[in-house]
């Protein structure tokens, strides 16, 4: 436990808002899928976007009438993660505008604290965010391996944010920063303020519709954000 106590929490997703795979992800998965079950994949019945990698996983097994049991689902998403820690430096991916430079501003505050909420498995979310050099900002989080329900995963991360700060968090205090509709629906059910970043594959027009709390083209100008952000908690 550390001796500061944050007041504000920044809980952020990780494809299409603190990175670009550039496909690294849906390249490991049809190649798991070969692998595993000798079937071709093309993700015309799977969305990716926004989802656990259990949920993927399951939707897998299910559009190829495949068993889903503990073990098939288990099985292809250890190959996944075999595969991916292959996969990502192939597929040349980054990190996008403005992610260091906002985590740096973030972690020099000691209002802020900083945290994962994602879709990912907690190795997938290593192997993504050490490749990309940033996986040391994020000290707690919650991930697919706690719950296949994204809406659920926010008590993770903000009980484990609690026990790392020795702190409590209001849900007025949450920020969850996300790309897909998924990422609002998963503030909201923790009653956290919303940000949706239009840097993955839905345009600002589409996320608007989710009602975000904020939304931002991206996060490249990191005086703008937090100004915005912060200025309402005052």
């Amino acid at each position: 436990m550390q001796n500061n106590s944050p007041t504000y929490l920044f809980l952020f997703d990780i494809d299409g808002t603190l990175i670009l795979g550039r496909g690294a992800g849906e390249k490991s998965l049809r190649k798991a899928m070969l692998r595993k079950f000798g079937t071709c994949e093309n993700f015309s019945e799977v969305t990716l976007a926004g989802a656990t990698d259990i949920a993927i996983a399951i939707r897998l097994l299910q559009v190829h009438s495949l068993p889903v049991t503990p073990e098939n689902v288990a099985a292809l998403l250890e190959t996944y993660l075999e595969i991916l820690h292959e996969t990502l430096p192939e597929c040349g991916g980054q990190l996008l505008p403005g992610i260091v430079e906002l985590l740096d501003a973030l972690l020099q505050r000691k209002d802020c604290a900083l945290g994962l909420l994602t879709g990912n498995l907690r190795k997938g979310a290593e192997l993504k965010l050490t490749h990309f050099g940033v996986w040391h900002y994020f000290p707690f989080g919650a991930f697919a391996d706690d719950c296949a329900d994204r809406n659920l995963l926010g008590p993770f991360a903000r009980t484990r944010a609690e026990i790392h700060h020795n702190s409590s968090f209001a849900p007025e205090n949450i920020f969850v920063l996300g790309d897909t509709p998924k990422d609002i629906a998963c503030g909201k059910a923790l009653g956290a303020k919303t940000v949706a970043i239009a840097t993955g594959d839905y345009p600002p027009s589409e996320l608007a519709k989710y009602n975000p709390d904020f939304l931002f083209e991206n996060l490249a100008n990191t005086n703008f954000i937090l100004n915005t952000l912060l200025k309402t908690q005052h």
